[in-house]
């Protein structure tokens, strides 16, 4: 029985493969030291630091939280990146850090990350296991537990980074109210507009996914973004072969890509 490909699917299915092993080889190439790719600074991230000597100087404490979505979701992923630059920073300065979630399946992951983070500034016994917290599951319980809490505890630093939805210009308008200097970042196109009315510095949607590994310097995930955009390089040059041949009357290539 002979393997066929449905009709419409043999150009995505080879470009398919073809980003596999972009990303692949440019992962392997990073971690190798062979190509080392750099990523432009962004605003949002370099004031982490800002955000969080602020909170020092004026002995209130740092807040962070990756909204709704679960270890599973990159945009998660990214904001627990960012999270152990943020700890281990907390911990050099002495500097109270709040980490909430809604997911259950993140407390784990943060206690560690905020666990190592300390470790690594050599400060092991400052970790508070009660600086992690979970509001709820629910997408309004937890953005009014966390609501209350930016505005009991007069936070210096609201730091938004991860999955959010409606619950995002709440979370935005209490750091607000309380003074305190907002970073936030998701990749949901329709919550963006009200981070940037109401955040000082907002990371527009894969700029969060960048900025985990600006903070990280992991290179795997610098080897991938390198990779992505080599596969947007690729799609941009098909895209204008394509419109060339198909203006000149030719639409052999726009076939064997559709079919």
């Amino acid at each position: 029985m002979s393997l066929q490909i449905r009709s419409g699917y043999l150009g995505s299915a080879i470009m398919f493969v073809v980003s596999l092993a972009i990303i692949f080889l440019s992962v392997y190439l990073t971690k190798k030291g062979t190509i080392k790719p750099k990523i432009r600074r962004l605003a949002g991230v370099d004031a982490l630091d800002e955000a969080i000597g602020r909170a020092t100087e004026m002995g209130r404490p740092v807040h962070f939280t990756v909204g709704l979505g679960g270890v599973g979701d990159v945009q998660v992923i990214a904001g627990l990146s960012i999270l152990q630059y943020v700890a281990r920073k907390c911990a050099e300065y002495g500097t109270r850090l709040l980490f909430t979630f809604a997911e259950p399946s993140v407390e784990p992951v943060a206690r560690d990350i905020i666990r190592t983070a300390y470790t690594q500034a050599g400060k092991p016994e400052e970790y508070k296991p009660e600086c992690v917290i979970w509001p709820s599951n629910r997408q309004f319980a937890y953005a009014t537990g966390v609501m209350g809490l930016i505005m009991r505890e007069k936070v210096a630093a609201n730091l938004l980074l991860g999955y959010f939805a409606a619950e995002s210009l709440i979370l935005a308008e209490a750091g607000y109210r309380v003074g305190a200097i907002q970073i936030a970042g998701t990749t949901n196109s329709y919550q963006i507009p009200f981070f940037i009315a109401a955040c000082d510095y907002t990371l527009i949607s894969e700029e969060l996914i960048t900025a985990g590994a600006y903070v990280s310097k992991n290179p795997e995930q610098i080897g991938t973004i390198f990779g992505q955009d080599i596969i947007r390089v690729i799609g941009l040059i098909l895209t204008i072969i394509g419109l060339i041949l198909w203006l000149a009357g030719d639409k052999t290539f726009y076939t064997w890509l559709a079919t």
